[in-house]
């Protein structure tokens, strides 16, 4: 069966951040020339979720305010399967673990394996959702991708070591938050960076998370904010 490749993909990016208080500084990894989605540029690691991701344990899940945003305007089990990906995309392109110390139960999944092999279990609760976009239409590949924001100091290993990683990011390196958009980046990264930039000597899951909703008809930005229904405009 061949794949759909204009079907839009959920997906999930995460955005390490560290030094938050005085000098914050993020993570980022530039794509490779051949890419076929966003190809040379620099970006937070991540992408799509993969089918086994919805069966995978977590030793924590996502702090209630950030799935409840999730569910909006989604399907409500898709929370778990996100956040699942998200700390399966770090492992995979960074090498960073995203856990807590554990045994895994029964056979560990191919795409786990690794991780598993440090000792640690995938830990959800330090993601905060913090923005959400849709690839607009006319691009080689769409994805639904959910951003997620979490504090360095989360990460059970070494926050300069990337010698796990694979090779689907290349130039691996932190990079000031006040210099970041010198960087060939994507629009929407640019995007998200101010919304990094609003958040980042702030704790707490957002209550309200911006939405880059692309369709064929229209595009809006629009607010998740859960009491008010999906889509309220902020204000």
């Amino acid at each position: 069966m061949s794949i759909d490749k204009s079907a839009i993909r959920n997906a999930a990016t995460v955005i390490v951040i560290r030094n938050r208080m005085d000098a914050p500084e993020i993570l980022m990894g530039q794509r490779g020339a051949k890419a076929a989605f966003m190809p040379n540029k620099f970006v937070f690691p991540g992408g799509a979720v993969d089918a086994e991701d919805a069966d995978i344990p977590l030793a924590s899940s996502l702090p209630d305010v950030c799935a409840e945003r999730l569910r909006e305007d989604a399907d409500s089990e898709l929370a778990h399967a996100i956040s699942v990906a998200a700390i399966r995309e770090l492992w995979e392109e960074t090498g960073l673990i995203l856990g807590v110390p554990g045994t895994w139960e029964g056979d560990v999944p191919l795409d786990w394996q690794t991780f598993a092999a440090t000792g640690h279990v995938p830990h959800a609760a330090p993601l905060q959702f913090v923005f959400r976009a849709i690839t607009p239409p006319g691009r080689p590949r769409r994805f639904d991708a959910r951003f997620f924001l979490v504090d360095v100091d989360e990460i059970a290993t070494d926050p300069d070591d990337f010698s796990a990683a694979c090779d689907e990011l290349s130039h691996l390196q932190w990079v000031a938050l006040s210099r970041a958009r010198s960087f060939d980046m994507p629009f929407i990264t640019e995007v998200v960076l101010a919304e990094v930039e609003a958040r980042a000597r702030d704790f707490n899951p957002p209550e309200a998370v911006p939405f880059f909703r692309n369709s064929d008809e229209e595009s809006l930005f629009l607010h998740l904010k859960g009491h008010r229904g999906p889509y309220a405009r902020k204000g």
